[in-house]
């Protein structure tokens, strides 16, 4: 076991994979079904490699991603099924789910109506529901590979799943969201990533925001949480790190108030939050918001329905 470790780690060390151990032993967790700590103890003792593990690794030095090899990937306290077709979750959305649930908990909520818009593989959902017991979740999802696994993931859930583009999906329940969760495409269209396992697998429709810099689909997002929220209601996107002042101007066009910006784990801005005022009517036009310098500082995450 500890040979084969080592030749996997250097395998994927010279094709480039950014964590070449790491994966090395969750392939091997994988194989055994077992830990990646089990895996790390078991080569200490000697044991065999698991069969199999030259090929996932050969595969893995292929750029294929990781998560696609083990058919699996962790969101908070969730594991989910993902593979090609859909986007696979970032830990740096774990944090914007964190600012909806902080949120929840301050105004005492604990049976909420929330919303994910652009749900992808359901993860954003999936948490949700898991950690909000008591809460009433809709996702809305738009493509169809997609759909297949937020269905395969959020079956027993009690999450209410809806087949549609989010500028329309919640016709008719407007007003009636206590908070919305999205994680839009926002990657410029010309700002191809260089990782190839987010240029060549994960879905084009998750990860690039349409014009004005890749933030077309989320200025119309933010239109359609504006309208689903009741008066009062909160809004938390996910966005690159240099389009947060764009995204500022954004959520003040469509109306909401309160508008400030949250850091993610190593402190950069990478969500913004805002309430809907008392007493306003939902605006349906898409803010005009110009956008000189939105281009995304690295390879993130979906539209009118599909990512995290």
């Amino acid at each position: 076991m500890a040979a084969a470790l080592r030749d996997a780690e250097s395998a994927l060390a010279e094709a480039g994979v950014p964590s070449p151990r790491v994966d090395a032993e969750l392939l091997a967790a994988h194989l055994l079904r077992v830990n990646r700590g089990r895996v790390r103890a078991l080569a200490l003792t000697g044991a065999d490699a698991p069969a199999g593990l030259a090929d996932l690794v050969a595969e893995r030095a292929h750029r294929i991603p990781l998560q696609h090899l083990t058919g699996t990937a962790s969101f908070r306290t969730v594991d989910l099924a993902v593979g090609p077709g859909v986007f696979i979750p970032r830990p740096e959305t774990e944090s914007v789910v964190q600012v909806a649930l902080d949120w929840l908990r301050d105004e005492g909520l604990s049976a909420p109506v929330v919303a994910d818009l652009g749900t992808g593989s359901g993860a954003i959902a999936a948490a949700v529901a898991a950690e909000v017991p008591g809460a009433r979740v809709v996702a809305v999802e738009r493509s169809e590979l997609a759909l297949a696994w937020a269905q395969r993931n959020l079956a027993g859930t009690g999450v209410d799943l809806l087949a549609g583009d989010f500028r329309t999906a919640l016709a008719g329940r407007e007003g009636t969201f206590d908070v919305v969760i999205t994680n839009p495409p926002y990657v410029p269209p010309d700002a191809v990533p260089v990782d190839p396992e987010v240029a060549e697998h994960d879905p084009p429709e998750a990860l690039y925001g349409g014009a004005r810099g890749g933030l077309e689909h989320p200025a119309a997002a933010a239109v359609a949480a504006f309208a689903a929220l009741r008066p009062g209601g909160f809004l938390v996107m996910e966005h690159a790190e240099q389009q947060g002042p764009a995204v500022e101007r954004i959520f003040t066009a469509a109306g909401f108030t309160g508008v400030r910006a949250h850091p993610d784990l190593t402190g950069r801005r990478r969500a913004t939050s805002g309430f809907t005022p008392d007493g306003v009517e939902p605006d349906s036009a898409t803010p005009d918001i110009a956008t000189p310098d939105s281009r995304p500082d690295h390879h993130p995450h979906e539209n009118g329905g599909t990512r995290a």
